[in-house]
C-alpha cells in the first residue's frame, strides 16, 4: 500500500500520488489509505496525481462523493491523460498546482468557509518554535525542545516529543493529534499536562479542566495536569 500511495504537504493542502495503474485499482487504494487514517485526513484539501490513468466522470464523481462523505474536500487532479483532465474540468476541479485557487475551483465550498489551516512539511527541532493563528498540521516530528503552537486545533502526522499547545487563544474545544504521543508537554488553553504516553494515534482532549488522552480505539485515560 505505501508503494501504491505516497502523500506530501503542499501550500493548498495534500498531495497524493498515486501508482500507475487503472482507476479502479487507483481508487481502492486510496480510500483503504485514508481509511487507516481518519482522524489525520478528516477535513482535509487533497490534490491527486494519478498519473496516466483515465478517469471518466461517473468514476471521479464517485470518488469526490466518497471521500466528501469522508470529511475530505477534493479540488485538483493531475493527469497525464487528456480524458482524466478533460473529466476533470468537467467536474469543476483544477487541473494545475498553484499558490492561488479562486472561488471557480471549489464550487462546492465557498472561501468564506474555508477553515484557517496552516499546513507544513519538516522536523521541529530542539530550539524551533511553530505558530498558528488558526489549525495547524505539521507533517513531520515534533523533537523534544521544540514546540508547535496554534490558536485551533494541532494535527501532526508524525511523532509529538516536544510540546505543543492547542486553543493558545484560549478555546478549551481545541484538540492536539498526532500518530504517537511522547510530549514533555501539551497544553490545552490554559491546561498543561506532562507524561502522556502514546504507542499509536491518539488525541489530547481538555475535559471539565481534566487533559485526557483518547486513542483510536476509544482507550481513555487521566494524565497528570497542572494549571
Amino acid at each position: 500500500m505505501n508503494n501504491a500511495v505516497r502523500l506530501k504537504g503542499i501550500r493548498d493542502g495534500l498531495l497524493v500520488s498515486l501508482s500507475h495503474s487503472q482507476w479502479g485499482e487507483q481508487e481502492k487504494a486510496l480510500l483503504s489509505y485514508i481509511d487507516a487514517r481518519p482522524t489525520f485526513f478528516a477535513g482535509a484539501r487533497l490534490a491527486m496525481d494519478v498519473g496516466q490513468a483515465v478517469w471518466r466522470v461517473k468514476e471521479l464523481s464517485a470518488l469526490r462523493d466518497a471521500l466528501s462523505q469522508r470529511q475530505i474536500y477534493l479540488w485538483a487532479v493531475l493527469s497525464e491523460s487528456p480524458v482524466t483532465e478533460k473529466t476533470a474540468q468537467l467536474l469543476g476541479l483544477a487541473t494545475r498546482l498553484s499558490t492561488r485557487t479562486g472561488p471557480q475551483r471549489r464550487p462546492t465550498r465557498p472561501p468564506a468557509e474555508e477553515p484557517n489551516v496552516h499546513w507544513v512539511q519538516k522536523t521541529v527541532r530542539s530550539g524551533v518554535r511553530i505558530e498558528a493563528e488558526g489549525h495547524l498540521v505539521l507533517i513531520g516530528d515534533v523533537n523534544p525542545g521544540g514546540e508547535v503552537a496554534a490558536a485551533g486545533n494541532i494535527l501532526i502526522w508524525g511523532r509529538l516529543r516536544g510540546m505543543a499547545h492547542a486553543g493558545a487563544n484560549g478555546d478549551a474545544g481545541a484538540v492536539i493529534r498526532a500518530l504517537e504521543l511522547r510530549p514533555q508537554q501539551v497544553r490545552i488553553a490554559q491546561v498543561a499536562a506532562t507524561e502522556i504516553r502514546s504507542s499509536g494515534p491518539a488525541q489530547v482532549v481538555l475535559e471539565k479542566g481534566i487533559i485526557r488522552v483518547q486513542s483510536l480505539n476509544s482507550q481513555e485515560f487521566k494524565v497528570n495536569h497542572e494549571r
